[in-house]
Order: structure tokens, then C-alpha cells, then sequence
């Protein structure tokens, strides 16, 4: 087995449920932040963290991602005959961020067998998963965080953050002893627990380092909440065998999958970007402005 990560998988294959009737025929990680996708993010996140290879798990209604990232000598000529150059570089850029291969997940039958779909093109090494509608902006790319953590304990790393204690039965819950700063040995795994019932407030987030004897456990794993077969599950049981390791993710998580993180994204990519972050935040300040002068107009 490889001691470098080199691949990244990509579940894709979701109904982006959360965002009807938007994404009836659009997919959720094609909705735009500022001027670009939310998956185009998470690509280069892997990118800046020395993935080169891609596999994208999709399903029916995907076909946007593939078009995407793929070349559109179209409009490639539109540009190149208006004379936008630097747009046009721009729009190359995409189609060589990184070497990526599709695959597509027939049934709709959770994370875990999302996961499990790509183990063909995975091979026997170790491997990223990044969630392709959760954007993590912080001060070093999410996955690098892991890949270094990665690199010294030689084992499964899962990104978690704190989140509210009444906020836990969103997300699979870790717990375990604290071996360092920010990085913890697991010992336990649930999945959407009760608040009553979670062992800690420690949240998985959608970055994981896994290793390739996650397929096995895979391969004849039981569904589990919500029927569907959970990497969450399989975690629990590849932490009985060998030690798997919690890091807390340093940045801002915002999952685009859901209204109010999609606007909270929105917002904050919007206020930084180079090109109207100014323009945007005074537009924000007026309409705070204002409302205040309402409110106070009512007293």
C-alpha cells in the first residue's frame, strides 16, 4: 500500500433533497459561489493538497459536473474571437485542474456504498473523500490538514469540528482520547445520535483519509439509519481493528447542500472576493442601515 495520498473520491450521486425544486435538474454542487461551483472549490482544495486524481461517484442528473470540468472548445473559440484572453485562461484552467474519472452509483443507497463504488479505481491505496457540496475555508486546505496528520499516524483520518450539542443528530458523532493538539484517538462512532445519547459533540465533516481495508468492511456492510449502508458504521468497525484518528479541522465549514449554509457561503465568498467584496459589504451596510432606521422609526 502506498504511503502518500494520491486519490480523492467524491460522492456525487445524492437527490439534493434539501434544495428542491432547485435541484430537480440542476445538481446541488453546481450551485455557484460567486462565479464558481461549489465542487470546482472542493477540487481545488484537493489540488492544493497534492491530490492529482479524482473519482467522481455521480448519478442520473450529474452530467453538468462532467461538462464542467471537461473542455468546451466552443467556447473556447467564442472568447478567443472576443479577444477575452484572461477569461479564457480561466476557462482552460478547469478542464486541467486534475485527472478525473466518473462513475456512477446506480442506487441511491448512502455514503458507505457510495464510497464502495469507487474501490475499482481506488486500488489498494490510501484515499481522500471530500464531500462535493461542503466548502472548508481556512487557513490551510481541509484535506492537506488531514493528509499531514495522515503522514504521521499511518492510519484512517476523519475531520471533525465542534458543533452545538442540540445540532447532533445531523451528523455522525465521534469521541475518543485527545493523543495531541487538535487530534484525537477514536474510540467511539455514532451515527445521528440523540443529544441524549451522543458521546461528544465532536461532528464529522465531510473530509476523510481512508485506507483501502474500509472496502471489505464495505462489501458486507448492514444499512443502517435511514436504511442506507453508512461510512459512519464501517469507521466503527475498522476502529475495532486498527487505530482511526479524529482531527479537528481547522477553517469555516459551510455545507451549500442546505438553504441557510448555502446563503451563509454566499455571503462570505461574496464579501471576499477581489473583484466586488467592497461593493458587496457597503450594499450590506445600506441594507443594515436601513433596517435599523425602520426599527427604530417603530419605537
Amino acid at each position: 500500500m502506498s504511503a502518500d495520498v494520491r486519490k480523492a473520491l467524491f460522492p456525487l450521486a445524492g437527490h439534493g433533497t434539501r434544495f428542491l425544486p432547485m435541484t430537480k435538474a440542476s445538481p446541488k454542487e453546481m450551485l455557484p459561489l460567486v462565479d464558481k461551483p461549489v465542487v470546482q472549490y472542493v477540487v481545488e482544495e484537493a489540488v492544493s493538497s497534492g491530490i492529482n486524481e479524482i473519482v467522481m461517484i455521480t448519478g442520473r442528473g450529474k452530467r453538468a459536473i462532467e461538462d464542467h470540468f471537461d473542455i468546451s472548445y466552443e467556447l473556447e473559440d467564442v472568447l478567443r474571437q472576443k479577444g477575452k484572453l484572461a477569461l479564457l485562461e480561466e476557462i482552460r484552467k478547469i478542464s486541467s485542474l486534475a485527472e478525473i474519472v466518473y462513475m456512477r452509483q446506480k442506487e441511491s443507497k448512502g455514503l458507505g456504498h457510495a464510497v464502495l463504488c469507487g474501490r475499482l479505481l481506488i486500488g489498494d491505496e490510501p484515499f481522500a473523500v471530500a464531500l462535493g457540496d461542503e466548502v472548508v475555508d481556512g487557513p490551510a486546505p481541509a484535506l492537506l490538514q488531514l493528509v499531514e496528520v495522515f503522514r504521521k499516524v499511518k492510519g484512517p483520518v476523519i475531520g471533525v469540528q465542534k458543533v452545538p450539542k442540540t445540532d447532533v443528530s445531523s451528523y455522525g458523532i465521534v469521541a475518543g482520547n485527545v493523543i495531541g493538539e487538535g487530534l484525537i484517538r477514536i474510540d467511539s462512532l455514532v451515527e445521528k445520535p440523540s443529544p441524549a445519547e451522543a458521546p461528544s459533540n465532536l461532528a464529522i465533516i465531510g473530509r476523510y483519509i481512508l485506507t483501502p481495508d474500509i472496502f471489505d468492511i464495505l462489501e458486507v456492510q448492514d444499512p443502517g439509519v435511514g436504511g442506507e449502508i453508512q461510512l459512519t458504521d464501517a469507521l466503527r468497525i475498522l476502529a475495532s481493528r486498527r487505530p482511526v484518528y479524529a482531527c479537528e479541522t481547522q477553517g469555516n465549514r459551510y455545507d451549500t447542500g442546505d438553504k441557510l449554509g448555502f446563503l451563509k457561503a454566499t455571503v462570505q465568498f461574496g464579501l471576499k472576493s477581489p473583484d466586488m467584496g467592497k461593493l458587496f459589504r457597503h450594499y450590506l451596510e445600506n441594507i443594515f442601515q436601513k433596517g435599523d432606521a425602520m426599527e427604530a422609526g417603530k419605537e
